[in-house]
């Protein structure tokens, strides 16, 4: 689960880690009288799931209170495109009114989980405030690593040691030291995913900020943080994907045509591989789980059909805990209640195979059953064509 930078921030400063005076903003008004507050100059930042809001115009610099409100006011409701928000882009609801600050160097930190090692990585490079990915391709020498040990946290030997490498000044290091270590209990207790501070700053003054946060949390450990999970926001996300979580489905839209339903992550990754390597194109990734029941499969056929885009649909199931006839129940119960019209292929093995091919069968609708992944991906793509 993605959340704010302002969000991000709030997390790290309970934690002690420096970052500067902000408010959020929803309207004009809110960020004249946060600017008002802070005084001096202040900076107006975008409030989305993505980087590179600078670039598209999500921060800009106010030097008055009066100011701010003219920047907030054509901020709010823009549709803001940047290279991690796709074409579509995302529009802005909220603002983060923040202090300026005396910037004299610009650094990187971040920590991610390594699932080699089964330990969280903390990363720091000296090439800060540009995008980490592009570091790691054309000077990964600039990353310098710590591997974490669980339960111990990063070790002020390693702190420092970072610190030194990415060329903090002496004066500085036990400050920088304390937010890196600051960092990692943080991401350790709130059972993140990715924590990130890009960048983290050093100013004339020698003192050290997370000038911009990133956090993103493990859903899998949202079931300890019942006040985390209010953090979500759901106007950034895909309001398919968010209809999925209310059944407990796993979905995620693409840009092709063919409506894809699995049980299984690998599973789902081999179908739409093979959807493609047949000459088509997945619209979706949609994975119900092993357990799935008749109405989660038809409450996915709905979600799956809402997609304007959906010529036709591939189930692809491997009967197990979810049982074929079980499927099929379920797939024939959404052909009936939701008129379905689109095409649909079903490749299905396992438990109560022949059980579920019957009832396809005796069902009165036109199924195409196939007999493999290779067949099931060539049927769905010509009746894709044909549509």
């Amino acid at each position: 689960m993605k959340i704010h930078e302002y969000q991000a921030k709030a997390i790290l400063a309970n934690f002690n880690v420096p970052v500067p005076r902000g408010e959020v903003a929803s309207t004009a008004a809110e960020a004249q009288a946060a600017a008002k507050a802070i005084g001096g100059s202040v900076v107006v930042k975008a409030q989305i799931h993505a980087g590179g809001r600078g670039k598209g115009g999500g921060i800009n610099i106010a030097h008055n209170a009066e100011e701010a409100a003219t920047i907030a006011d054509k901020m709010l409701g823009m549709t803001l495109v940047t290279h991690q928000t796709g074409p579509e882009g995302r529009v802005v609801h909220r603002l983060l009114v923040e202090e300026t600050l005396p910037i004299e160097r610009e650094l990187y930190l971040g920590i991610v989980l390594d699932r080699v090692q089964g330990k969280p990585v903390f990363m720091a490079s000296s090439a800060g405030g540009v995008d980490i990915e592009e570091v790691a391709a054309k000077t990964p020498e600039l990353i310098l690593k710590e591997t974490i040990e669980p339960g111990l946290g990063l070790a002020p030997f390693q702190a420092r040691k970072l610190a030194f490498g990415i060329g903090v000044p002496a004066a500085s290091v036990n400050a920088a030291a304390a937010a890196m270590i600051a960092l990692a209990k943080a991401y350790d207790v709130i059972d993140a995913s990715l924590a990130e501070i890009n960048p983290f700053i050093l100013t004339k003054e020698g003192k050290v900020y997370a000038l911009d946060a990133k956090i993103t949390l493990d859903d899998n450990a949202l079931y300890r943080h019942k006040d985390l999970v209010e953090l979500r926001d759901l106007n950034e996300e895909d309001p398919l994907e968010v209809e999925a979580s209310k059944h407990g489905l796993n979905y995620i839209k693409l840009d092709g045509n063919i409506a894809c339903m699995v049980n299984g992550a690998g599973l789902a990754m081999a179908t739409m591989d093979i959807i493609q390597y047949a000459g088509g194109r997945p619209a979706n990734f949609l994975d119900v789980g092993g357990g799935a029941s008749a109405e989660q499969v038809k409450n996915a056929f709905r979600i799956l059909l809402s997609d304007a885009n959906v010529k036709a649909v591939l189930i692809n199931i491997f009967g197990g805990i979810l049982r074929c006839d079980t499927l099929a129940t379920g797939v024939v119960g959404a052909a009936r209640d939701l008129n379905i019209q689109a095409p649909i292929v079903v490749r299905m093995e396992g438990t109560n195979v022949e059980l579920g091919r019957k009832i396809l069968a005796e069902s009165g609708f036109n199924f195409t059953v196939a007999d493999d992944m290779r067949d099931a991906a060539e049927k769905v793509v010509k009746l894709a064509v044909r549509q």
